[in-house]
């Protein structure tokens, strides 16, 4: 027999309000977490009166670029053209626009998992002829993991202080919130620098912290 969809409804995750006082109280958590994965985002401009050997010149120089880092171990599929522009310049004399010559701009995203490559990829760029590194990012390939812990040291925290509240009130707390909701004030993780020492480059990797804001709900008599 088939059954109406209504009764595979979703349980509600918060359990019934309960009759009598409650307290609403905002739980913050933070982690710091070392980063596991840099992106770095490379490459080079031309300039050229032809637009043909400019074009020329930069694929030189990028495929240069190429090469070099995939010496050091960087597969081709951590390699992506993110940015690809042909553009004119112009001068301005006596109030006249005059065409000056074309620039063209190929930037590349290295992805690498060997945060301690960063360094030496910046360097081997820079000597295949790489002059423009627009940004150099460190992240977490999973932030699940520590997102989670922040959760509950955010569920943690909120206990902590409905039990502060409810002591000075001289009431008994049911420490158990019949209601608790995420909160999203910030969801990008924020670095924290520290310096990895290398003899190429010196580049500051930094820790992430990851946060987490809940809002819980308690009763108490």
């Amino acid at each position: 027999m088939r059954r109406d969809p209504q009764f595979f409804r979703q349980p509600s995750l918060s359990p019934v309000k309960p009759a009598g006082n409650t307290l609403l109280v905002i739980g913050e958590g933070t982690i710091s977490a070392a980063p596991d994965q840099a992106k770095i985002i490379l490459g080079a401009t031309t300039e050229n009166k032809s637009v043909s050997e400019a074009q020329q010149e930069n694929a030189a120089v990028i495929n240069r670029i190429i090469s070099a880092i995939a010496n050091l171990g960087v597969p081709e599929s951590a390699i992506q053209t993110v940015t690809y522009r042909v553009e004119p310049q112009y001068d301005y004399v006596e109030g006249r626009q005059v065409f000056r010559n074309y620039l063209v701009t190929h930037l590349l995203q290295i992805t690498l998992d060997q945060v301690e490559l960063t360094g030496r990829i910046v360097d081997a760029a820079v000597a295949s002829g790489a002059n423009s590194i627009s940004s150099i990012q460190f992240t977490l390939k999973d932030e699940s993991a520590g997102k989670n812990r922040a959760l509950a040291l955010a569920v943690k925290n909120a206990q902590e202080k409905a039990r502060a509240i409810t002591n000075s009130l001289s009431v008994n707390l049911n420490e158990t919130p019949f209601k608790i909701k995420e909160l999203f004030p910030d969801g990008v993780p924020r670095p924290r620098v520290y310096a990895m020492e290398s003899s190429t480059t010196p580049i500051q990797t930094g820790t992430l912290s990851i946060s987490a804001v809940v809002e819980a709900e308690f009763s108490y008599v």
